[in-house]
């Protein structure tokens, strides 16, 4: 059987899950001295709740390896061929832990980690599109050749409403972070070489949504492109910025999304952006 497995950085509709036979690995999420496991103890209905109540920026964590392994024997059985899809290995060592994991079930699984080079829906249109290739019958080495070209495709461009999730995590200089957040500066934060970077700072939120919008356009021209927006704690302004899109760029498919609690756990409520990606006609 040809398995799908992503991680919990994967952003997706709840109903791709059985549709397309996807198997997700939760991640962890640590406050202070307690870990939780995604989907499991903490959802994005109880997450910022917790944040509330202990007071404490929480910081994703890794499953082990043996419990990476246990994993992948509790969905498939010996023989079976598993394309592992994950978030990108610049940003998290999740890609690492999938390919020792690998390593040692040789000769009982056939098991093919793939860097996605970004997160969030990225991750999810990525396992979408290996489902149907395959129920397509093409052979893995196609399905890989085509997600290696997907992943040059892909533009993630998002803005941060509060900085000190970021600056809490280390995903953003502390003094930048302090500066910003005096000057009620909002960061442009796009994907670049597999690495969410700052591009640059606008001085009010529908500034940076205007250049989310503008960057995009930018990046994807006339081309029709496969779309999510993604936001943590904020739908009212994700359905804003969906409408707008719709206005600005040749949309294919879209949905909203929450974006996945280890990415928010970095970035904090009031995240919010675009995943686009260009269709090969």
């Amino acid at each position: 059987m040809f398995r799908i497995v992503t991680d919990g950085a994967a952003d997706m509709p709840v109903d791709w899950y059985e549709k397309y036979g996807i198997d997700l690995l939760p991640l962890r999420i640590r406050f202070g001295e307690t870990t939780y496991i995604q989907g499991v103890d903490v959802t994005p209905d109880n997450f910022y709740q917790l944040v509330m109540q202990k007071k404490i920026i929480p910081k994703s964590s890794l499953p082990s390896p043996l419990q990476v392994i246990e994993f992948y024997r509790s969905i498939a059985k010996k023989g079976d061929q598993i394309l592992s899809i994950h978030i990108a290995s610049k940003m998290s060592g999740t890609f690492s832990t999938i390919q020792m994991a690998a390593r040692e079930l040789v000769g009982e699984l056939d098991i093919m980690p793939f860097d996605s080079g970004a997160g969030s829906a990225a991750q999810g249109f990525m396992c979408r599109e290996a489902r149907i290739l395959e129920q397509a019958g093409r052979s893995l080495q196609d399905i890989i050749k085509n997600l290696e070209k997907m992943r040059q495709r892909i533009t993630i461009i998002l803005t941060v409403d509060n900085l000190e999730f970021a600056r809490m995590s280390g995903r953003v200089n502390g003094l930048q972070a302090a500066l910003s957040s005096l000057l009620k500066i909002k960061p442009i934060i796009v994907l670049r070489d597999g690495i969410l970077s700052m591009a640059e700072r606008v001085r009010t939120r529908q500034k940076a949504l205007d250049r989310i919008l503008e960057d995009v356009k930018a990046q994807v021209g006339e081309r029709n492109v496969i779309l999510a927006v993604v936001h943590a704690a904020d739908p009212f302004t994700a359905k804003v910025l969906l409408e707008r899109a719709k206005t600005k760029l040749r949309i294919k498919e879209f949905f909203i999304t929450d974006l996945s609690i280890p990415v928010a756990a970095n970035l904090g409520p009031g995240t919010i952006g675009i995943v686009a990606i260009p269709v090969e006609e």
